[in-house]
Parts: structure tokens; C-alpha cells; sequence
């Protein structure tokens, strides 16, 4: 296992392996990785598939940066899909880089976060995804080298759990409707006036036009924050609908 004191004064020990845009791997001191636009790197290692497989693997497409981003599981698609709700966030990838450092007994030792992500204001979060419940000491210690790591080049690190339940399934539902295809001009005017001041989903939908053309322009606003509804509470045709304030 890898113990936490490990960590300390390795400022010098930690280097970064990934692919660079030619696919060819690359490997650098840790203190040179801020450098380096992960949030468009490749995956540095492939995602598993096999029969009897406990995890489910997948790619998301992220309205983001307009690509597929990969995910081994489904918590950690649904903590993939909420960045890209977030507009905050600029860029993701997925299993971004190999973090190696020596371990207790010399050991060599490595870690691949699960996303990286780069803000609009050039910040950077690495993620990584476990439930509070599957966290097993050794895998505790081996996020806290990462965190630790981390904080040596300015970067936050998040280690989420389960999300909330009622938030992930309203989210789940804009994502739905995330595609640019779903801004129809005029329709998307029409609904930003019509929502000027606070008012039920479905009665400002019908005031621009029949809902069946209209809620899917409704929902992707909402998507965007261009509409705000309150996530916490079941989204339903009553749920009170504002024009984001800029």
C-alpha cells in the first residue's frame, strides 16, 4: 500500500506518461505537465471490454467540445455528463495521463485519473470516481499521492461519489436535447422573451407554440442556462422557468 507520507518531498519524483498528438507517448518531469493541454489528449490507456464485465464502458458525446469522450462506468458517465452541464468548463478528457512516482520500498507505482478538465478561466480539475463505499484504504492512498500531486502544479483534485439522484435524472433528461440542433432561431427568441419573468414550463412553452415543436428548443435553453429551473426538485410542466440573467 502506498502510504500518504510517500508522497511528501517527491515534488522531483512524479513524472507524467501520455500520448502526444501523433499518438506517440511521451514522458515528462511532473513540474512540466502544466504545460500541456490534457483536456485534448487521448486516452493514455485503452477502456476494457470483456464478457462478465461488472462496469459498463461507453463514450459520451459532450456538447462541450462537440467530441466523444469515454467513461468506464455508468457513475462515472454520469459525473461526464454534469461537466459538460457545467459552463464553467471548457474541455475534458477521459484517462488523460499516467501519473508515476516511487512508492514505499522503492516500488514504482502509477495512477490514471479518470477526466481532466480545464475551466474558462484556464484552471484545471482532475477527477477521479469512486463511490464512498468502494474506496479501499490502498485506493485512498493512491488519490491522496494524486491530490497531493496535484496541488504542486495549482491544480484541484476532486474525488466524486454518487452524485445527487434528483439532479443527475433532471440533467439526464436536457442532456437529451444538448445537440445545436435543438437551437431553432426565432423559437429560442420567442421562449427567452417569454420566460422574461418567472413562469410554469408548459404555460410558457404553449404561449410561443404548439409544445411538441416547442419543448425540445425548451429543454435545450435549459441545457445551455440560457433558461434556469430549479434541478433540485423533479423537473415537471409546472416547475417555474426564468431567463438567465447575464
Amino acid at each position: 500500500m502506498v502510504g500518504v507520507q510517500a508522497a511528501r518531498g517527491l515534488a522531483d519524483g512524479f513524472e507524467v506518461r501520455f500520448l502526444a498528438e501523433d499518438s506517440t507517448e511521451r514522458r515528462l518531469p511532473w513540474t512540466d505537465a502544466w504545460a500541456v493541454r490534457f483536456e485534448s489528449a487521448a486516452p493514455a490507456r485503452r477502456f476494457a471490454s470483456y464478457r462478465g464485465q461488472r462496469h459498463f464502458p461507453g463514450r459520451w458525446w459532450t456538447a462541450t467540445v462537440g467530441r466523444h469522450v469515454g467513461f468506464e462506468s455508468w457513475l462515472e458517465r454520469d459525473h461526464l455528463m454534469l461537466l459538460d452541464f457545467d459552463p464553467r468548463v471548457v474541455g475534458v478528457s477521459s484517462q488523460p495521463f499516467w501519473l508515476t512516482w516511487t512508492g514505499e520500498e522503492s516500488k514504482a507505482r502509477a495512477h490514471v485519473p479518470d477526466f481532466f478538465v480545464r475551466r474558462d478561466d484556464g484552471s484545471a480539475v482532475v477527477v477521479d470516481c469512486r463511490p464512498v463505499q468502494r474506496r479501499q484504504p490502498a485506493d485512498l492512498a493512491v488519490f491522496e499521492v494524486t491530490r497531493q500531486a496535484c496541488e504542486l502544479l495549482g491544480w484541484e483534485y476532486r474525488l466524486a461519489g454518487t452524485p445527487d439522484a434528483i439532479t443527475t435524472a433532471n440533467v439526464r433528461w436536457l442532456a437529451g436535447y444538448r445537440h445545436p440542433r435543438h437551437n431553432i432561431a426565432g423559437l429560442s427568441e420567442a421562449l427567452r422573451a417569454a420566460f422574461c419573468g418567472p413562469a410554469p414550463l408548459m404555460a410558457g412553452a404553449e404561449s410561443v407554440g404548439d409544445p411538441i415543436a416547442v419543448l425540445p428548443v425548451l429543454f435545450h435553453l435549459l441545457w445551455r442556462r440560457e433558461l434556469v429551473v430549479d434541478l433540485s426538485v423533479p423537473l415537471h410542466q409546472a416547475a417555474i422557468v426564468i431567463t438567465a440573467v447575464e
